[in-house]
């Protein structure tokens, strides 16, 4: 039990670092980093590969951006599997849309509630 706290806390702080060091290493902006990770996700769960990390990691592997590329792809490529290529479009937004819409609501509700830094006054 104590283990899989432990293995959830190591990978996701692993990916983490990925991110870090992509940023301060390689110079890369969080936009490019976030995009690089989510392709990764991509990627992993394209090969089938994510879902053998979520299950020895659980939430260490669900939680960081790259779980949002394996959303995506295998939405995409549950429902190109019944509709075909229609399905690809589709697909990633079905599984992820109330991810989105929640980041969209939320992040209005706090731009509501909190004062922006480096705003002009």
């Amino acid at each position: 039990m104590i283990y899989s706290f432990i293995f959830a806390f190591i990978v996701g702080g692993l990916i983490c670092v990925i991110g870090q060091l992509l940023m301060d290493v390689g110079k890369l902006t969080p936009a490019h980093t976030l995009s690089l990770l989510v392709v990764a996700g991509s990627i992993l769960g394209g090969l089938g590969l994510y879902e053998y990390l979520i299950d020895f990691a659980g939430a260490g592997a669900t939680v960081p951006i790259t779980s949002f590329g394996n959303s995506l792809t295998g939405g995409a490529i549950a429902e190109a599997e019944k509709h075909g290529w229609i399905g690809v479009l589709t697909g990633m937004f079905e599984v992820t849309s109330s991810g989105i819409s929640a980041a969209i609501v939320f992040g209005f509700i706090g731009a509501l509630l909190f004062k922006p830094k480096g705003t002009i006054d």
